[in-house]
């Protein structure tokens, strides 16, 4: 094998880890993982400080995310694609807990009655929150929270269907639980048990807090590290929003930071003079794609188009006006229905909620405004040329 039969394989697995930092058995992808661990986990440390941790079932990527304020990645259901809830949310931590404690093979009947259990709890109670499975919207969190550990490898299905369950408790689903797995999935610095904070920020904040450094080696080192985490995990890193160290720091070492990155994951940099993006010409690397195909994914392009040609900020009512013109104009080809207003407020809501995302606007009290990197999607008018006669 050549060296760059080597090089290749070894970015096939960084990107890949990248993609999915959890991955199990089974994958090629996987396998091209376990070949070049060693390889991986150097560079993972040296330049971001996560932690690559490979065995024989699992490839477990421990990232930790720069931002803990960044509302726009939440988890989603595997199959709808529709963002979790706070119940959601919740559901899935009890569901843990209980898979924590059962045996090697459990029901979704009896992971329910464990999720009830758990839900008693007094603390929760107080906050307002509380859980029955009586009817089947009740039940289709549940199975939002199951499917999502299914998709992770968690568990693994191994008789029945959600469905049934769904239409009716009394039909239940068999499952392997992959402990493995199980316990790869919390990535935090320190065990939850040991954070006494009620708050949840600063639970957040302690959960993922790292060691201060204390030489001029050290901060340096950890410069680089939050760095190239905002390089792998954002859109976009603004100098702007940098703090003044960070700033300082990137606009030094931006070729050579860069040039690591784009060596290991073949990720191209486009630097302008507001920050940096890492692109990817293949378009893998990316839970939200621009543009999209469809109804959605039009409107959120003409929207943005809208916005980085326009010369202020534009207030959401102004922009769902401009929905359904657009969905007047493109109604032989938009979906069904897209004018109605109902319909166009959810098709402005999902623009804004993609663009936000992607780092391409700030919204604030009901203003959108544009961010530097939406100038790409400016569209110019078209130049219309004279066509010479012919002789």
């Amino acid at each position: 094998m050549t060296d760059a039969d080597v090089q290749a394989e070894r970015r096939r697995a960084a990107r890949a880890l990248l993609a999915s930092p959890l991955m199990t058995s089974g994958s090629e992808e996987f396998r091209l993982v376990r070949k070049h661990a060693g390889e991986l986990a150097a560079w993972f440390t040296q330049e971001t400080g996560w932690r690559l941790v490979v065995d024989a079932e699992t490839a477990r990527l421990y990232k930790s995310p720069v931002r803990l304020d960044d509302a726009t990645r939440p988890a989603r259901a595997p199959r709808t694609r529709v963002p979790f809830t706070r119940r959601r949310y919740v559901l899935l931590c009890l569901a843990l807990a209980v898979l924590e404690r059962a045996d090697a093979q459990i029901t979704l009947g009896r992971l329910a009655d464990g999720v009830l259990t758990a839900a008693g709890d007094p603390v929760l109670a107080a906050a307002g929150i509380e859980f029955r499975m009586d009817r089947r919207e009740e039940r289709s969190d549940l199975v939002a929270a199951v499917r999502l550990l299914l998709d992770r490898g968690v568990l693994h299905r191994v008789a029945g269907d959600e469905e049934a369950y769904l239409s009716e408790a009394s039909n239940d689903v068999l499952y392997d639980v992959r402990r493995r797995v199980l316990a790869a999935l919390l990535a935090a610095t320190r065990g939850p048990s040991t954070v006494e904070a009620a708050a949840p920020q600063e639970r957040l904040m302690l959960l993922t807090s790292e060691v201060a450094p204390d030489t001029e080696e050290l901060r340096l080192r950890a410069l680089r590290h939050r760095l190239t985490r905002r390089l792998l995990d954002d859109p976009v890193a603004y100098y702007a929003e940098l703090p003044e160290d960070e700033r300082t720091y990137l606009v030094s070492q931006r070729h050579a930071i860069t040039r690591r990155i784009s060596e290991l994951t073949g990720l191209v940099a486009e630097m302008r003079a507001e920050g940096i993006a890492m692109v990817d010409p293949e378009d893998e690397l990316t839970d939200l794609r621009m543009p999209e195909q469809g109804t959605d994914g039009h409107a959120t392009l003409l929207v943005a188009a809208h916005l980085a040609t326009a010369d202020g900020p534009r207030t959401e009512p102004q922009l769902l006006e401009l929905v359904r013109q657009l969905a007047v104009q493109h109604r032989s080809y938009w979906r069904k229905g897209a004018a109605e207003p109902a319909a166009a407020a959810d098709l402005l809501a999902q623009a804004l909620d993609r663009l936000a995302a992607l780092d391409l606007v700030t919204r604030e009290g009901g203003t959108v405004t544009a961010k530097p990197a939406l100038v790409r999607y400016a569209l110019a008018a078209p130049t219309i040329r004279k066509a010479r006669s012919r002789a």
